[in-house]
């Protein structure tokens, strides 16, 4: 069965009247509600500035619009059609999710993922499935921008964020130039849509980075020359779907060899997070005590997921790679053009490294979460586990509001971090492991959405009596009513 990206199908035609329908039957967009704002500069001011327009962020653009917030701008670095990992560091040749988890439509069926890919590709193909192709899943986001409507402007890295009286100031600039000087959008609430790496960066553990000239180590989440490493020895560290998946390609490449290897003495073959994805824990998990929600976060950084089966076993088809278990890279350093590394059982002659090691909580480390850092609550600031329970990573994360809005480390002074909310995977100690995944969308995004149009309502209730008193459209017309006292007001 072919993967191919782009949906060719006469049946898509008539799924996207379908969808046209049922957005005119739910009144898509919204009736707008939100009162503007104004700045005294004369600047435009957004209700809603969402960077990122991944996933996650047409999610959230597309429902807060569903919902009469109508002024909702979406930003992503990457140009049209590449936003998000699947065109980037995405190197798996499959959804690592169910094919029928669904959320990302809002409740419109015709919207669904499934929807899509049984009209572009036929109910034979998606029969023959467990998990969407990626290239496939890709195209079925660049399909649901275009029938959304949600407005995104690429090209647009945000280099800066911070508050600007009763607003927040994100400065932007372009991609496209190098020499592209710095612009500043205005908005009243800033969703940080921003993927897995949104709460830092990937990160290669210290004792490699330091260790090996910077062209020959490579992180798995971060350009990868593929080609150029055709006939050269490369060691991988982890053990995760991303390490398997890289293996995959550089295995296609034509790698001389490659030896996998990771710290753990038993490859994990039982998948925790499969038990959790039942709508209880997906929906209310935000509202567990911090003990409890603690504890499920830590027994996952313990107890991690196996890789998938299809890039294990793709892996394991070819006779150059090899797989060691216990087997951290106690000592690494360079001797000329090679790498010499060394574990508790065997030593490695490699030519390049591919790290799959993960991120780190890293406030300095992305523009626009340095003017927070200084700011926010962390857990360690909110709850202290016992001895036996204590992870310094995760206490890094931000605690956060039910709204996904950063609280303030001084409500005085930092009120208007709670105009910024973290829908991305700084998220998953507050608001649960599979919050801004794919499977956690349907819970999650309500969840977004419901946090900031409550803030817009506050913000605007003081117009709410003199609207009621104010309002004079006539439902009821007739020459009956001649001489009949109307109420001027309530």
């Amino acid at each position: 069965m072919t993967t191919d990206a782009e949906p060719q199908a006469p049946t898509l035609a008539q799924l996207e009247r379908q969808v046209q329908a049922e957005l005119d039957l739910l009144a898509y967009p919204g009736r707008d509600w939100v009162r503007p704002v104004a700045h005294p500069s004369g600047a435009h001011v957004h209700d809603v500035l969402v960077v990122g327009g991944g996933q996650a962020g047409l999610a959230a653009a597309f429902a807060l619009r569903r919902e009469g917030v109508a002024d909702v701008q979406v930003i992503d670095a990457r140009p049209a059609g590449q936003e998000g990992v699947w065109e980037d560091f995405a190197r798996m040749s499959h959804l690592r999710t169910p094919k029928r988890t669904i959320g990302i439509e809002s409740g419109v069926p015709s919207l669904s993922a499934p929807a899509f890919y049984r009209a572009c590709y036929g109910e034979a193909a998606w029969a023959a499935i467990d998990r969407i192709e990626r290239p496939r899943w890709m195209a079925f986001l660049r399909w649901f921008r275009r029938m959304t409507g949600v407005p995104v402007r690429n090209d647009t890295a945000c280099v800066g964020l911070e508050p600007e009286g009763d607003l927040l100031r994100v400065r932007i600039r372009s991609t496209a130039a190098a020499d592209a000087p710095q612009e500043a959008l205005l908005a009243r609430h800033v969703v940080l849509a921003t993927g897995y790496d949104g709460a830092g960066a990937w990160r290669i553990p210290a004792h490699i980075a330091d260790a090996v000239a910077p062209h020959q180590v490579s992180h798995s989440n971060g350009p990868v020359d593929f080609a150029a490493l055709n006939g050269r020895r490369v060691g991988v560290l982890g053990h995760g779907a991303s390490a398997f998946d890289n293996a995959c390609v550089l295995l296609a490449h034509g790698a001389a060899s490659v030896d996998l290897c990771f710290r753990r003495e038993k490859l994990p073959t039982v998948n925790p997070h499969r038990i959790v994805e039942f709508s209880g824990f997906l929906r209310h998990f935000a509202e567990l005590d911090d003990a409890t929600r603690w504890q499920v976060n830590r027994f996952f950084e313990v107890h991690d997921q196996p890789p998938t089966q299809n890039g294990f076993d793709l892996a394991h088809s070819f006779s150059n790679f090899r797989m060691h278990a216990g087997s951290p890279w106690t000592r690494v350093r360079q001797v000329g053009d090679e790498i010499h590394v060394r574990t508790p059982h065997a030593d490695f002659v490699f030519d390049h490294l591919l790290c799959a090691t993960g991120s780190v909580v890293d406030y300095d480390a992305r523009d626009e979460l340095r003017t927070l850092g200084g700011s926010v609550q962390r857990w360690r600031h909110r709850y202290m586990p016992p001895e036996a329970e204590r992870s310094d990573a995760m206490g890094e994360y931000p605690y956060l509001g039910t709204g996904f809005e950063y609280q303030p480390l001084d409500p005085a002074r930092d009120a208007w971090v709670r105009r910024v909310h973290a829908f991305n995977f700084s998220s998953t100690v507050s608001m649960g492991p599979h919050t801004t995944s794919s499977s956690g969308h349907k819970y999650a995004v309500p969840r977004l959405v419901g946090g900031i149009t409550r803030a817009l309502m506050r913000e605007q209730q003081d117009a709410l009596l003199p609207t009621l008193h104010g309002y004079r459209e006539a439902e009821l017309v007739s020459p009956r009513l001649s001489g009949v006292e109307v109420p001027e007001a309530l």
